[in-house]
């Protein structure tokens, strides 16, 4: 058997750990713990850990002195805290004592996570099912409108007036116009072609249209992780995903004072998507500051023919959502008036823990 390090095993462990030593200093972060906190282990060697939560949660690490003079473990139900990007943490917090070395273990387990991925089979297994749907009334609809356009088309030959083909010109028009309809419900017609894609250049190339199309008047904020791999994907598909949401974002805020869109870009270890355990996922944030999305729609947006505007076909979130599947990732969406979040998940690669 392989002789692993006790440091090894710990970073394949979706617990967050943290271990303080008897100054109450952080020397350890596993990977879990990493990626909860939004902080390298690097980073937080040597600081106080209230320091790497936000100003007003310190008191989710007030028994540390306690269990460190008693010996007593002491485990937390449900602490709510932030991450220093404003992230925020539902978990279950567990303090002991390590005896032999005097340290303290700190495990904080994700009660959020938990929640998110049973969010996300649901959304999963809606999304397959809603495809499935789509794609059955699609051929019931398209093999009927295929008859009647040919039918329009060959009374068309027979009429000898100009005036009455125009009539049988409509009925092919809309034919077309309502066959381009199904196609576009039925999302991607081809399956990705996957190459090595720097996402970061995607999202550039979305907000560069975003930013012609409306004048200069949005402010792009960007808070890029440099150290972001290439990930497996399909660029056209991708940009024209992204695109979609940004776009929605740019009309979210259209109108209103000091409109502003910000992109984040982070990298998420040991991470979820559906049944899969992925190694590495590249996280995309759309954040807008515009009037929000009622709980309601938040639920419904995701299905075809849904918009929560007038002149709105409802289509665009459905294809984005499809294209962000056939690459093994998934959306999700919080709002609140004055911000609105869409988080990306892309796994980096093919490669999955089951």
């Amino acid at each position: 058997m392989t002789d692993l390090n006790k440091v090894d095993v710990l970073d394949y462990l979706s617990t967050a750990v943290m271990v303080l030593n008897g100054e109450l200093r952080v020397c350890y972060l596993n990977s879990a713990a990493e990626a909860l906190l939004g902080l390298s282990e690097a980073r937080s060697s040597g600081t106080r850990p209230v320091d790497l939560v936000g100003a007003d949660d310190a008191a989710v690490f007030d028994a540390c002195e306690s269990v460190l003079a008693s010996g007593q473990s002491v485990t937390h139900r449900g602490a709510l805290f932030h991450n220093r990007e404003g992230a925020e943490i539902l978990a279950d917090l567990t303090i002991s004592l390590e005896q032999s070395s005097g340290n303290l273990i700190i495990e904080m387990q994700p009660i959020n996570r938990l929640v998110r991925i049973n969010r996300d089979d649901h959304a999963v297994f809606s999304q397959e099912t809603t495809r499935k749907l789509v794609r059955g009334l699609a051929h019931e609809i398209k093999n009927p409108l295929g008859g009647v356009r040919g039918a329009a088309q060959l009374l068309e030959r027979e009429l000898g007036e100009e005036r009455l083909k125009e009539y049988t010109r409509v009925i092919i028009d809309e034919a077309d116009r309502l066959k381009d309809l199904v196609d576009r419900m039925l999302g991607p017609n081809r399956e990705p072609a996957k190459e090595d894609v720097n996402i970061h250049a995607v999202i550039e190339h979305v907000l560069r249209l975003i930013d012609a199309e409306s004048s200069g008047t949005i402010a792009f904020r960007r808070d890029y992780d440099p150290s972001l791999p290439h990930i497996r994907g399909d660029e056209a598909q991708l940009i024209q995903a992204m695109l979609n949401i940004v776009a929605n974002a740019a009309q979210a805020i259209e109108g209103r004072p000091y409109p502003t869109i910000c992109v984040r870009s982070r990298i998420m270890r040991r991470f979820t998507i559906g049944a899969r355990l992925h190694r590495i996922v590249v996280q995309l944030d759309i954040v807008d500051n515009g009037p929000g999305i009622t709980e309601d729609m938040l639920e419904r947006m995701w299905f075809p023919m849904i918009s929560g505007r007038p002149e709105g076909t409802g289509l665009g979130l459905a294809i984005t959502q499809a294209i962000i599947s056939q690459h093994g990732g998934i959306i999700e969406c919080e709002s609140a008036p004055g911000r609105t979040c869409f988080s990306v998940f892309l796994p980096v690669e093919d490669t999955t823990d089951e």
